[in-house]
């Protein structure tokens, strides 16, 4: 693994200034993946219009930066299907290549050596680990008590990940380097949660928490690499994770439905997407939300509700830090959000678009999603 710079913050290489010389000539483009529709829309966030929209496999789910950020994979995982595949894009001209075939792949992660890419095969309780390049087959990590796996962020030595498993409210721990399971955590929820169709701001909002577990979703891990931060969509929140020794040490209530987590370029703050719902499948303009996170503090510093309501997902921020761009997953619309403020533009995608990625991003790599780089 590429050593870490500075071990107080392991984003210390995602700032403006560290974009990497690979990435320089690419287009400057925001990819939407649209679930409903089959395709990926493609905005130029100078003139915030979509300039193409392209069709690639059964349910696209994330955009996803290659290790080397010389491809982006579209993963299709055809939802319980057969036929699930991966689209690459070549980040210089925006451009489609052929379908790979490729088993359920929900979402994607690479190895922080580069040495594999990790499909994550939602459906199949499993880890593939495959070429990174072809995609092919190299072996497979079986995690049989991790219903609904999802999302992973790594340790700060690339040692280990953490999975969250979304049907079972737990987390699942996986040694990368002797290739096994090492344990799961069933995350506490907390006493009490937002009530569904209530703004969070309003009074009685709240509610006693019925849920008897959770249903975690992105995971981030902090600027020292001493915790991981687990968004809840049935919790309302995030927990606090020890991953080296596999403890919940805290809890933070954020927004109705929290889903994505996104640092800032200096890895000073977390901005923390709440979809406005706790089910899968939600109503258009929900009570949807961004807050920020002070990672010295552990508070919410800020919290942005959408205007006329929404449903913020999945994205990231822009190169030069001063964007989030999230999809509205249920509301056929990309958030454009400003980083100092929290005001929002929309533009018009397909439909239910999902994990898209900003595009280039700096960093030295990608360990995946919608671009984790350090």
């Amino acid at each position: 693994m590429p050593p870490v710079v500075d071990p107080r913050n392991v984003y210390s290489e995602i700032g403006p200034t560290h974009l990497s010389p690979v990435v320089k000539g690419d287009l400057e483009r925001v990819y939407v993946p649209n679930l409903r529709s089959n395709d990926v829309s493609v905005i130029d966030p100078a003139t915030m219009k979509v300039v193409d929209t392209f069709k690639v496999g059964r349910s696209p789910q994330h955009v996803i930066p290659s290790w080397d950020l010389r491809t982006l994979w579209v993963a299709n995982n055809a939802e319980r299907r057969g036929d699930g595949s991966l689209t690459p894009i070549d980040p210089r001209t925006g451009k489609p290549g052929p379908n790979v075939t490729v088993d359920d792949p929900y979402n994607m992660y690479f190895t922080p050596d580069g040495k594999s890419a990790i499909v994550v095969a939602e459906a199949r309780h499993r880890l593939d680990f495959r070429d990174p390049h072809t995609m092919a087959m190299q072996y497979a990590i079986e995690v049989p008590q991790c219903g609904g796996i999802n999302h992973a962020e790594f340790s700060i030595d690339g040692r280990y990940a953490l999975f969250t498993c979304e049907f079972d409210g737990s987390l699942a721990k996986i040694d990368l380097v002797n290739r096994k399971v090492l344990g799961y955590l069933k995350l506490s929820m907390p006493s009490t949660r937002f009530r569904e169709g209530v703004d969070p701001t309003a009074p009685g909002a709240s509610e006693i928490c019925t849920a008897k577990k959770g249903m975690p979703q992105d995971v981030r891990i902090s600027p020292d690499g001493k915790r991981f931060y687990v968004a809840d969509m049935d919790a309302d929140g995030v927990h606090v994770v020890d991953g080296d020794n596999l403890k919940q040490i805290g809890f933070v209530p954020v927004g109705i439905g929290t889903h994505g987590l996104y640092p800032s370029r200096d890895g000073k703050y977390l901005y923390i997407s709440s979809r406005g719902t706790h089910r899968i499948h939600g109503k258009r303009k929900g009570p949807g939300s961004v807050a920020v996170l002070d990672f010295a503090t552990g508070k919410i510093v800020a919290n942005w509700p959408v205007p006329g309501g929404g449903s913020p997902d999945m994205g990231n921020v822009s190169a030069d830090g001063k964007w989030l761009w999230l999809s509205g997953r249920f509301d056929d619309v990309v958030y454009r959000i400003d980083t100092k403020t929290g005001d929002m533009q929309k533009v018009k995608v397909g439909g239910e678009p999902h994990g898209l990625t900003v595009w280039p991003q700096p960093g030295r790599y990608s360990l995946g999603h919608t671009g984790n780089l350090r």
